[in-house]
């Protein structure tokens, strides 16, 4: 094993030193957003993440790409996404902008806003892969109003109450209150 001022003295080493002194080492994007503490820096990764955003969408248009590479892009956009809302929020919490008040809503295809659009997204070729074009059709709502003849098939004479001394519970009970001398109203009972 070679020691470390020999490791220091070798070409890559000195290479990426030199790289180091001049500026041109690209600084890498934190994990966590939290690690972060300065807004432009902060504004900066989350500008990154859209333009990476924007070029995976562009990639994904392709129905040629086959079904798991769309699969994985489409994963890898949405991971993108949520990374990029932890991003804003550690910029509002820097005291930035407030990006998720003004960004974009997602629309139907009427122009009305989509309720529930915060989890998991298709974009591009991705809806129409086997299983989600499923989840993007409707099955029509069955008709909650029914017709006033589907309302009046189930009324009949026991509806009304009018064989309730059938079942042979209420005679007996009316027996026993008129022995006590008490004059009752059967319908009052119930309620």
């Amino acid at each position: 094993m070679a020691r470390n001022a020999e490791k220091a003295m070798t070409a890559l080493a000195r290479f990426r030193q030199a790289q180091l002194e001049e500026g041109k080492v690209k600084e890498r994007r934190p994990y966590l957003a939290s690690e972060c503490n300065e807004l432009p820096k902060a504004e900066k990764w989350r500008r990154q993440i859209i333009s990476e955003v924007s070029k995976k969408v562009a990639q994904i248009q392709n129905a040629g790409l086959g079904e798991f590479r769309i699969r994985d892009l489409n994963d890898e956009i949405n991971k993108l996404l949520r990374e990029k809302r932890h991003w804003e929020i550690r910029i509002k919490e820097l005291g930035g902008a407030d990006y998720r008040r003004f960004g974009p809503r997602m629309l139907d295809h009427e122009g009305r806003e989509v309720p529930g659009n915060r989890g998991y997204k298709y974009f591009g070729a991705a809806r129409d892969l086997p299983g989600v074009r499923e989840l993007f059709e409707k099955e029509p709502a069955p008709d909650l109003r029914k017709s006033r003849a589907e309302l009046m098939k189930d009324v009949d004479a026991e509806y009304y109450g009018y064989r309730d001394e059938d079942d042979g519970v209420l005679l007996p009970l009316e027996a026993q209150h008129e022995k006590q001398g008490k004059v009752i109203n059967t319908a009052d009972q119930y309620y």
